[in-house]
């Protein structure tokens, strides 16, 4: 089996049992109610946060005050993007506004998912993927493609392999 394969195999076998486990639970700690944040009123807001959200301000006032902070923060960080960072939001802003809100749900539900993994199994995936960003497109759609026709069965007995494979050989 190729290298690129082990890879985008065991990114799944990382991340397949995250992602059929049902969610864990709040920790009881984590289960007490979390302080309101204050609405922010617009004319709090800088110039360049009120250009960057003049999109929201006819109904800012009508806002719940954690969607307020969010869009203050998410302009915050725009405000400081490189040329090149911002048309890369931009691309993968348009992206996401093409899905389905199943397809966003499922989005969501694989980055909750990541968010839950050890700090060790987040840097696996990472390379993995860094690796097969790396390879020649037809590469690429090959193991999609592979991926895509196998039974569950075989995707199980793959990650049962690859589970297997010493970390090192993944990254070699």
């Amino acid at each position: 089996m190729k290298l690129g394969a082990l890879c985008f195999a065991a990114s799944w076998l990382v991340l397949g049992p995250a992602l059929a486990a049902p969610p864990a639970a709040p920790p009881a700690a984590a289960t007490h109610a979390i302080a309101p944040q204050a609405p922010i009123s617009w004319g709090s807001l800088t110039p360049t946060q009120q250009r960057l959200l003049n999109y929201q301000k006819d109904k800012w006032s009508g806002l719940p005050p954690e969607r307020q902070h969010r869009l203050v923060n998410a302009a915050d960080r725009y405000s400081k993007m490189t040329p090149e960072e911002r048309a890369r939001f931009k691309a993968r802003l348009a992206r996401w506004r093409k899905l389905t809100p199943d397809q966003r749900a499922r989005v969501q539900q694989r980055y909750d998912a990541f968010q839950k993994l050890t700090p060790e199994q987040q840097r696996q995936i990472r390379n993995m993927y860094r690796r097969y960003k790396q390879l020649p497109p037809d590469q690429q759609q090959q193991l999609r493609e592979r991926w895509k026709n196998m039974t569950p069965d075989q995707r199980a007995a793959l990650k049962k392999e690859m589970s297997k494979v010493p970390p090192a050989a993944t990254h070699a």
